[in-house]
């Protein structure tokens, strides 16, 4: 008799059944809660790449995990992890990008290895310098998943460290003796899983400074209908680091170029401006997407070149800041900070919007713009929610009718008019 025939029907009957059956069956089901845990990270691979994460609201996949399973800051932080390591990224443009750990996403698909363990594994994954040769990574997570198959989390790392030492025999650089003469330092860096970052080394009083103004910022948000900021401490002060280059990169009193602010230039296709497809490339950065472009230009001081099929240069715009100073007077009086429902992001970390996007040639005047935050600018690009200026001249927003079929307008009540 197998272990499903002798399984009992319901939980109150595992006293009838042997040892060895009971031992069975535990091992049976573990391998079913991998299973499904691997086909749900599966989904929320897919939801992430479709960038629908942000449709509700969610400013990162870890907050949607957060806020629809009702977990920890630390559960949903690691799974959220999980998912981003073991499938590709978004395309931009091109091929996705490809996973941090394609051999380890396979035994979680088996059901042979569970959360600790993978967390284990791309642990040791992400700290490998991007100029050790790719079969050398894959042949070290190969590794280590097979250790997985019989071994637990800390004798993965354990295992990870001497494959470290292996391909980075000269580990990290040693500490200066006296950090307070240290010279500052910044790099910029690009992640093997795609992402951009920045390492620094700051002398105490920049490293007191900058933190001094970052810290106001990344305090959460009040919580909206008694659900909490999901954001986690690093998250907010990612956001908060971003609000502070856009607000640093705007003042007049910055040195640029020629004198004049700090210029971003963007260069597209004409075929592909003119049928909102393809991508766009951001100096210094690299490919971005169309969406992505035009988020950039709705408030901010651009210098778009428009590309013919050849690629040659057809139009080079002057740089012009679309909102003048009158008019961002006068969004600030009416909106008084980010106009999305709910949020209390103040006017010094908004932009303006334009609710007619330019490509579709809407103009800059005060009907058609509104003050949004980062995060709800980003929303209202790339997901369904629809914002006008109602009768009463003041904006509105309907969500998508997944989230409210009736379509009600909803309006921010979290800045006071007096």
């Amino acid at each position: 008799m197998s272990s499903d025939d002798a399984a009992p029907k319901t939980s109150t009957e595992w006293w009838r059944v042997d040892t060895a059956t009971l031992h069975a069956r535990k091992q049976e089901l573990e391998v079913l809660k991998r299973q499904l845990d691997a086909e749900q990270n599966a989904i929320l691979a897919e939801i992430n790449s479709r960038g629908i994460r942000g449709c509700s609201g969610h400013s990162t996949l870890a907050g949607l995990i957060l806020e629809d399973f009702l977990v920890s800051d630390k559960e949903a932080s690691a799974r959220a992890d999980r998912v981003l390591a073991l499938h590709s990224g978004p395309s931009i443009g091109g091929d996705p990008e490809p996973p941090l750990a394609p051999l380890t996403a396979e035994a979680a698909a088996e059901g042979a290895i569970g959360g600790g363990q993978i967390d284990a594994i791309i642990k040791t994954l992400a700290r490998i310098p991007s100029t050790v040769p790719e079969a050398d990574v894959r042949a070290g997570e190969k590794i280590l998943v097979e250790l997985a198959r019989h071994a637990g989390p800390r004798q993965i790392a354990r295992a990870g460290r001497r494959l470290l030492d292996e391909l980075d025999p000269d580990g990290k650089e040693p500490r200066n003796e006296d950090p307070k003469d240290t010279r500052p330092e910044l790099r910029f860096i690009k992640h093997r899983d795609g992402t951009l970052g920045l390492k620094a080394r700051l002398d105490l009083e920049t490293y007191a400074r900058l933190k001094s103004d970052l810290d106001p910022m990344a305090k959460p948000h009040k919580a909206i209908d008694g659900v909490r900021d999901s954001r986690t401490q690093d998250e907010r002060y990612g956001d908060a680091f971003t609000d502070y280059v856009r607000l640093k990169t705007t003042s007049r009193n910055l040195p640029g170029q020629a004198g004049e602010a700090t210029h971003i230039l963007i260069t597209m296709s004409y075929d592909d401006l003119i049928r909102d497809i393809g991508e766009a490339h951001l100096d210094l950065v690299g490919p971005i997407s169309a969406t992505d472009a035009r988020i950039l230009a709705c408030d901010a001081r651009v210098r778009p070149g428009v590309l013919g099929t050849a690629g040659e240069p057809l139009d080079i715009g002057r740089s012009k800041r679309t909102v003048s100073l009158a008019q961002k007077y006068a969004l600030t009086i009416r909106d008084g900070g980010c106009a999305f429902p709910g949020c209390d992001m103040p006017v010094p970390r908004c932009t303006a919007h334009h609710i007619v996007f330019w490509r579709h040639h809407g103009e800059t005047k005060i009907d058609n713009l509104v003050l949004l935050c980062t995060r709800h600018h980003r929303l209202i690009h790339r997901s369904e929610w629809k914002v006008q200026i109602a009768q009463d001249g003041l904006p509105e927003f309907t969500p998508p009718a997944y989230l409210d079929p009736t379509g009600t307008p909803r309006r921010n009540t979290m800045h006071l008019r007096t």
